[in-house]
């Protein structure tokens, strides 16, 4: 069985998060993304997110996880960044709060299998290691690099280059919302 897209779920997913993110009182990468989540009716959603960062794409990865009944995962560096995150996503009222694992973000996703889902932020030093110890659905997944434009890829980004040998790719594309890289497997 492979990722199928529904446009009705990724609508919902898609207002109920402007909802849920007026106090950022801007559109973007949070929209996108749990569109983008629910829309592929994802079952195990992992993102990594760093100390101090924002947390509108969680908020939205939350609103996906509840609309699909997906399990989500976020990675935070240590246990100080754990309770700023976990305060945070209180403070917007998400509801139920994803799961939280401190630690370096590459061994974490080495240790989840089956994601279909996976956000990588690329502010990350070793977000190409994390991405190619992901162990994906045998269904497919969306792999996300958000904050892309804050890397310089020489020759431009090659996906083969940091993804798992014999990973077939469906798609990919580079958005301006968010400047985000989606890859679809």
């Amino acid at each position: 069985m492979k990722l199928v897209w529904s446009p009705e779920t990724a609508l919902k997913a898609y207002m109920d998060t402007v909802q849920s993110c007026e106090k950022f009182k801007e559109s973007g990468v949070a929209e996108l993304l749990s569109a983008m989540a629910a829309g592929w009716n994802t079952k195990f959603i992992v993102e990594s997110w760093s100390y101090g960062g924002p947390v509108a794409a969680s908020v939205g990865l939350a609103v996906a996880a509840r609309n699909t009944g997906a399990r989500h995962v976020c990675i935070v560096p240590d246990e100080r960044s754990r309770v700023q995150y976990t305060k945070a996503l209180a403070e917007m009222g998400v509801s139920p709060p994803p799961e939280v694992v401190a630690g370096e973000a590459e061994s974490a996703v080495a240790r989840l299998e089956g994601l279909d889902f996976l956000v990588v932020d690329c502010k990350l030093r070793e977000f190409a290691r994390v991405l190619r110890v992901a162990k994906v659905s045998p269904r497919g997944a969306v792999l996300a690099c958000k904050n892309a434009w804050q890397r310089t890829f020489r020759g431009g980004f090659r996906w083969s280059a940091v993804l798992q040998r014999g990973m077939r790719v469906v798609r990919s594309v580079f958005l301006p919302v968010g400047r985000v890289w989606i890859l679809h497997t």
